[in-house]
């Protein structure tokens, strides 16, 4: 063997000088951390303080022990589902990751010997064996032979890089991709053998170094932005509305004359204030807001395999619905991801596209000089081996019915495709005579051609190239790569040929790109296509896309994006589609100009180049056929790798901001109605209208089910006809401010129409005991009807339509979990007791609190037409 490789002890002595060949990897955060940070939430933070007034209120025998327990539990729910949810589904993306790395080996020559060994053993200065097929385990140069590389892992090209071995005195750079010496880790080899001298190893890899670039903390996404603003908000409300509160009881009793005399009864007065302020604090936050997002995304996940769409991190659906610009990948994504034969054309200048069409002389040389001069192979019906080329032109003979024609029985040499004349060639025996098959560039072999194939199959002059120069020059504008098929007599190198065809070969755009940009335009999501390929190609694939449509569109190359200044950049971002020869670097700088603006960024990706900018937006979408590395990286997998999943990834996060918009209105009316009945009790000597354990089963019990309800509604089209909602807009819309103020108001009156209104608690029917009023079945009333007008909101929540029941059954889980809300409720009154301060109703009392609280819906209805 000609290399000796490392002894044992330079293995070592290399490992401790240059590190192992593993990459670093930054673990998730441990499920307490999780738990513990979620502490930070001002809404957790405001129940802490309620608690902790609870257990002084416990001590001092103003509570039971049921109240301080149940506001703990409503803490440790409301913070725990988002951390368990978020710490599972990065414990399962971990798994996965290091079972694919232990079966990872890779062969090399050491102490003259051919071992294999595990991938991370490999280190600085080993001699590698590849052969195709292999992925690439470190950063090198070849020290002999020649290969084909497909760098797309790196470079996001499916191109297939030339790498020959390097002399002493050859100059090159190593991070040039191009370069002709160097090979990548992370890239595969497609032919080919050679040996390599590995020169980095771990992090110090491109690859590694991408790796470690895509690990960096995301910034916060829309939703967290405005549920932190809106969480403030609440807090603030709470804390005023306590203080308020303290002191209206306190000025009440000063003013009526009922002051304490002396300490002890001041000390009551004030527990009994603390009391009634810990009542408005557990109103007025709404305790299932934490964990709305995880169960909401939870529900819309698991909806969303079906359509190709896997959502590996928590918040990255969400974002997805507030896209405000979406970088693209040309290839698998806008395009096929393959490439194919579009069109063949004879010398006489005849355009098909079905072979079989042809003369059986043009047609045996047409399977002659693409089937047998090929790499690949056709077998059962699938193509195997070979590179993308032709892999092509062996599915456009196998989608005919050629490839069965194809034999190599009168094959006699074949010679491999030669970098210095752009094109290989076969030699076959035809009769009693030799002729040389030729496959390669079309200027090299048209310039050498005299003859052409006519339509029939004889052959006839050529007197001039020009004409089909001209047809080379037309399809290059469509992004065709242009392959000529000739002949020859005999073996000579330099023998005039004879033009037999030419194939135009392209990576097709998908059918229904086109359709998928234009419900990504009409939802206001601006689509750049940022690609490795050279700009007339890419100008041609956007035009074809929809991409492309106006004259003030824009296609830079990343040389002309270089130039520009950030500030020029961000003034032409608008009008920005197409982004050619781009670089990693390039697509980072895009991102962080677009979220400069206050836009919502979304990038999609496969490749480890990719990362660093997947990890930098809003939102990554990582294609299901990428690298491991990009997979991480994103918030969103695309298993088909496919645009139009993109878009249903988009109209999944729109339904699910708009359910949160529902939950949202419903969640507050209770919270508004809440505090407001609670507060008010107390002016009229109704210091405790409903208690804190009513309450919190109010926000925990049916504002989970509600939820669940509300992440049940189906994706509508009509969500892709509005436009984004921008980054730093509230949560609260003024029109969704004028439902919960209404709704919210009209519980509130009724509530305490109950409390304080001598013919409304006659209508009722709230018994008079011993000329007193029975203040237990009154409590209980008022409780009953606050739940019942709340689930009856939920109708109106669920749709800005008029009609709050139109398309009520394409949601039926949501008719179901209200039934439910509405047994839970009569549990809840009929068999509460004492720990739920209520008794028993009537059924003449249920139905009328049952009619009383439906007319929020007519209430709404109203408002709504007007």
């Amino acid at each position: 063997m000609k290399f000796t490789g490392l002894t044992q002890q330079e293995v070592l002595l290399n490992r401790t000088k240059y590190g192992k060949n593993s990459l670093t990897d930054i673990p998730p955060k441990p499920l307490w951390f999780k738990v513990l940070n979620g502490f930070r939430d001002p809404m957790i933070m405001i129940l802490m303080v309620a608690l902790l007034v609870q257990l002084v209120l416990f001590f001092c025998g103003k509570a039971e022990w049921y109240e301080p327990a149940g506001v703990f539990a409503a803490i440790i729910i409301a913070n725990g589902v988002a951390a368990i949810f978020e710490h599972k589904q990065e414990g399962k993306a971990s798994a996965l990751k290091h079972a694919a790395n232990a079966k990872e080996k890779t062969k090399v020559v050491r102490e003259s010997i051919l071992q294999e060994i595990p991938l991370d053993e490999v280190v600085v200065g080993d001699i590698v064996f590849l052969q195709a097929g292999d992925k690439i385990p470190a950063d090198g140069v070849l020290r002999e032979g020649t290969l084909k590389v497909d760098q797309a892992a790196l470079n996001g090209e499916s191109e297939e890089a030339p790498k020959s071995a390097t002399q002493e005195t050859d100059a090159f750079h190593a991070k040039d991709l191009l370069n002709p010496h160097s090979i990548y880790r992370g890239t595969v080899i497609c032919s080919g053998e050679a040996y390599e001298e590995v020169s980095s190893v771990g992090d110090n890899t491109i690859f590694g170094q991408a790796a470690l670039a895509a690990q960096e903390a995301p910034r916060a996404t829309p939703l967290q932005v405005k549920l932190k603003r809106l969480a403030n908000q609440i807090t603030l409300f709470g804390y005023i509305g306590a203080a308020i509160i303290i002191a209206i009881v306190l000025l009440h009793a000063i003013l009526s004359g009922n002051a304490p005399q002396d300490w002890s009864g001041w000390l009551k007065l004030v527990l009994d204030a603390v009391t009634v302020a810990v009542t408005i604090i557990v109103c007025a936050v709404p305790e299932g807001l934490p964990m709305l997002s995880s169960i909401l995304q939870a529900i819309q996940s698991l909806k969303m395999v079906k359509d190709n769409v896997l959502v590996r991190k928590i918040h990255g659906l969400e974002t997805a619905g507030s896209l405000s610009l979406l970088y693209s990948d040309k290839t698998g994504t806008i395009t096929e991801g393959k490439l194919s034969v579009v069109e063949l054309t004879t010398g006489s200048g005849t355009r098909i596209q079905d072979p079989t069409t042809l003369s059986d002389d043009l047609q045996n040389a047409l399977v002659l000089g693409i089937g047998a001069n090929n790499s690949a192979i056709a077998s059962n019906g699938n193509v195997l081996g070979g590179n993308g080329t032709d892999r092509a032109l062996m599915a456009f003979l196998l989608k005919h019915g050629l490839a069965e024609k194809i034999s190599k029985d009168a094959l006699l040499e074949s010679r491999p495709f030669d970098s210095n004349k752009k094109c290989s060639s076969i030699l076959v025996k035809e009769d009693d005579h030799q002729v040389t098959y030729w496959k390669g560039a079309p200027e090299r072999i048209l310039e050498r051609c005299n003859a052409f194939l006519q339509d029939d199959g004889t052959t006839a002059p050529l007197h001039s190239i020009d004409p089909m120069m001209a047809y080379l020059d037309e399809q290059a504008a469509r992004s065709m790569r242009l392959l000529a098929v000739a002949k020859s007599e005999g073996t000579a190198e330099d023998a005039p040929l004879t033009l037999v065809c030419i194939l135009c070969i392209r990576d097709n755009v998908r059918k229904e790109v086109r359709y998928a940009v234009k419900d990504i335009h009409g939802a206001g999501i601006q689509v750049v296509m940022v690609t490795g390929d050279r700009k007339e190609t890419a100008v041609a694939i956007a035009k074809e896309a929809g991409l492309l449509s106006s004259p003030e569109d824009i296609a830079l190359t990343s040389f002309e994006l270089a130039e520009k200044s950030d500030e020029e950049l961000k003034a032409i971002l608008p009008h920005l589609r197409v982004v050619s020869r781009a670089l990693p670097l390039d697509k980072s700088r895009l991102v962080r100009l677009a979220q400069e603006r206050e836009m919502v960024v979304g990038m999609t990706g496969d490749g480890v180049n990719d990362a660093p900018a997947l990890r930098k937006a809003d939102v990554g979408f990582a294609m299901g056929s990428g690298t491991e590395v990009a997979k991480e990286a994103g918030e969103i997998t695309i298993l088909d790798d496919n645009l139009s999943s993109i878009e249903k990834a988009i109209l999944y996060g729109r339904t699910m901001f708009k359910s949160i918009r529902k939950f949202l209105i419903f969640q507050l009316t209770v919270n508004v109605a809440a505090v407001f009945t609670c507060a008010i009790g107390p002016l009229f000597g109704v210091n405790i209208v409903m208690t804190v354990i009513q309450l919190l089963l109010v926000n925990l019990a049916m504002d989970t089910l509600a939820a669940i309800a509300y992440g049940s509604e189906p994706p509508l089209q009509e969500y892709m006809n509005e436009p984004p909602v921008p980054r730093n807009e509230s949560i609260v819309t003024r029109k969704m401010l004028t439902q919960v103020i209404l709704g919210a108001a009209y519980i509130t009156l009724l509530c305490l129409g109950i409390l304080f209104v001598p013919c409304v608690q006659n209508f009722i029917g709230i018994p008079i005991v011993d000329g007193v009023l029975d203040t237990t079945y009154r409590g209980a009333t008022v409780f009953a009807t606050f739940m019942m007008a709340i689930t009856f909101n939920g109708f109106n929540a669920r749709t800005e339509h008029l009609n709050p029941f139109e398309g009520i059954g394409r949601n039926l889980p949501f008719l179901a979990i209200m039934g439910i809300i509405f047994a839970m409720q009569f549990v809840f009154v009929t068999f509460g007791g004492e720990a739920l301060s209520v008794e028993p109703l009537s059924p003449e009392t249920w139905l009328k609190c049952l009619a009383l609280a439906f007319l929020v819906i007519p209430i709404d209805i109203v408002r709504k037409s007007l």
